[in-house]
């Protein structure tokens, strides 16, 4: 054996040798930190890392992450915030844009309480029946005898009694729409028609003749009255219109 590879044996040997004192020497430091125990247990940081083990690291680490900022967004019930509300659409002003008055609407806004015809402003009477197809139809006429304009829009309440106050069967329903708004100038008339059917047109029998019709104008709570002139429900049909313009019979 040459000089060159004695030499280089020894260099190994002595590599070995060292290398056997260092773990000797890093068992022995572990067993005095650990107790006798630790010396057993095989270290964490010697095990190889394979390339596993580092997809499996970041998918925890990925999956921690996302379970802490899931944790860390406010929640509106912990933190008392409620949600914030949706914008209201606004007009190119600026302002909130306001629902459209239905025509009923601006129809009523055209009659206040201090424009509506009541029942001191006016007299009442029942003009005379048109009477066709086995229908009565009675005119109930409302006259502005005030010395300003006034308006009526709706139905009257309607009522037939007699002279002694006690009434004939029951008010009359309303039939038909609510109608437009009517002004009324001083002297100027409107109407509503008092309807019911002949008798014989039903099995259903007549009631008792009547003296007065009893009537709540439009909108009003004072009452009117005008005679009847004897008239008389039949068929079980008692019905009233809206006001109108104009005077009919």
């Amino acid at each position: 054996m040459s000089l060159t590879t004695k030499a280089r044996g020894r260099g190994r040997g002595r590599r070995v040798a060292a290398g056997s004192l260092i773990a000797v020497a890093a068992l022995g430091l572990t067993a005095c930190e650990g107790g006798p125990d630790a010396a057993s247990r095989p270290s964490s940081a010697a095990a190889p890392v394979t390339s596993q083990d580092t997809e499996r690291g970041n998918g925890a680490q990925s999956a921690g992450g996302s379970a802490q900022s899931s944790a860390a967004k406010p929640q509106s019930s912990a933190n008392g915030q409620r949600p914030s509300a949706p914008a209201k659409a606004a007009t190119p002003g600026g302002q909130p844009t306001a629902k459209t008055p239905s025509a009923a609407q601006s129809q009523a806004s055209a009659m206040t309480a201090s424009d509506r015809c009541n029942a001191a402003d006016m007299s009442l009477r029942l003009g005379r029946s048109d009477i066709g197809a086995g229908n009565i139809r009675y005119p109930l006429v409302f006259t502005n005898k005030g010395k300003k304009a006034c308006t009526l829009r709706g139905f009257p309440g309607a009522s037939l009694i007699k002279r002694d106050g006690s009434a004939v069967g029951k008010p009359a329903t309303r039939e038909g729409g609510s109608g437009p708004v009517v002004r009324l100038g001083p002297g100027q008339s409107a109407h509503a028609l008092l309807h019911t059917l002949n008798d014989g047109v039903s099995d259903t029998p007549c009631w008792d003749r009547s003296q007065l019709v009893f009537v709540y104008p439009p909108g009003s709570k004072e009452p009117m009255t005008t005679g009847s002139d004897g008239l008389r429900v039949c068929g079980g049909r008692f019905d009233v219109t809206a006001v109108e313009a104009g005077a009919l019979g």
